[in-house]
């Protein structure tokens, strides 16, 4: 969890120190590629899998069982493209959170409701970004495509469940 720096150094302390908890705020199902997706105010999480009715669940793609983005970057983008808003639909994740900062969940567990879930990598923009925001959409996206993570141990999530990090 270190980030390997040498355990109790300062940078490893700040690495593992405090972070607020978010919530959950959208969630949306790709059902195949390219197809719309569909927002649900709930969804099954399977341990090891992914995200019921997602095209991805389940597909071996162990590290992209779940993505998730921060509405913060949402906001960001919007700003990049001189936008007021942009839909999440529009990125193509599965979860929307807001008050957590998803790299600072690097090499955690966390919590979404009662589903533990670990970061497991940095969910990059595509070119589909171009077609979808236009003109720019995709370096809009750089560093703003929110995280991918495992499923530890599923359960349902909810619109409105709190996102925290997991006790070790």
């Amino acid at each position: 969890m270190s980030g390997g720096f040498p355990p109790g150094s300062p940078l490893a302390r700040l690495l593992e120190g405090p972070i607020a908890p978010g919530r959950l705020l959208w969630i949306g199902l790709r059902p195949e590629r390219r197809a719309p997706v569909v927002p649900v105010s709930e969804a099954l999480l399977v341990a090891g899998r992914g995200v019921e009715g997602d095209r991805y669940r389940g597909t071996g793609k162990a590290n992209r069982q779940v993505t998730i983005l921060a509405r913060e970057h949402l906001d960001a983008i919007a700003s990049f493209l001189h936008r007021d808003a942009i839909a999440p639909e529009a990125l193509r994740r599965n979860l929307l959170v807001e008050g957590v900062n998803l790299l600072a969940l690097k090499g955690r567990r966390f919590r979404i409701g009662a589903a533990l879930l670990e970061h497991s990598g940095e969910c990059h923009p595509c070119s589909r970004m171009e077609e979808v925001l236009g003109p720019g959409g995709y370096n809009a996206t750089r560093g703003q495509g929110g995280i991918t993570a495992r499923v530890i141990e599923g359960s349902v999530v909810r619109v409105g469940d709190e996102v925290e990090v997991a006790e070790a």
